[in-house]
């Protein structure tokens, strides 16, 4: 009885194989040191929140680029949310809602106070109600949250992505 697994040894071979080709190709990671996502880390401060849905934008934003620390650049946005009854009963009653957002962003250099790059993400999630009060405004506040994660995610994903374009 052989303990070696053919499919196995196939699939490590292909996997070997996948791994030369991708190196091949020049593909490095974006996080690793050196990469486009490192340089970015703490350069981008945003503006200071004004509510809840941008206070939940900036924290994501922060987790993902830091604080801005060492800040050259800041990061304008503007979130357009809105939402939509989906979900509507025969009697009337809205039981699903969409929430769906867009975030025009803008990052500027400060002197001389100049655009070097501008974007818009949009993006949407979806929340149910129930008869209890608390309990659908706690969803709406989750999906608003998530919501506000997937936008910041798609910004800080564009200028990392772009990076090279406009860092200087």
């Amino acid at each position: 009885m052989s303990s070696s697994n053919p499919s196995l040894f196939g699939r490590r071979a292909a996997l070997l194989l996948l791994g030369g080709a991708v190196a091949g190709c020049g593909f490095s990671p974006v996080y690793a040191p050196g990469g486009q996502g490192d340089g970015l880390q703490g350069l981008i401060l945003a503006d200071a929140p004004d509510n809840r849905d941008a206070f939940d934008f900036v924290g994501q934003f922060e987790r993902r680029l830091g604080r801005g620390t060492n800040a050259r650049y800041t990061l304008r946005y503007e979130i357009q949310p809105r939402s939509e009854g989906v979900g509507i009963t025969p009697a009337a009653e809205t039981t699903r809602f969409n929430l769906f957002g867009g975030v025009t962003y803008a990052v500027i250099a400060p002197e001389p106070d100049r655009q070097v790059t501008a974007g818009f993400v949009e993006n949407f999630t979806g929340y149910s109600t129930t008869r209890f009060t608390v309990a659908t405004q706690t969803a709406e506040r989750d999906a608003r949250e998530r919501l506000m994660t997937i936008l910041a995610d798609q910004v800080v994903t564009k200028l990392v992505t772009t990076a090279p374009d406009w860092l200087g």
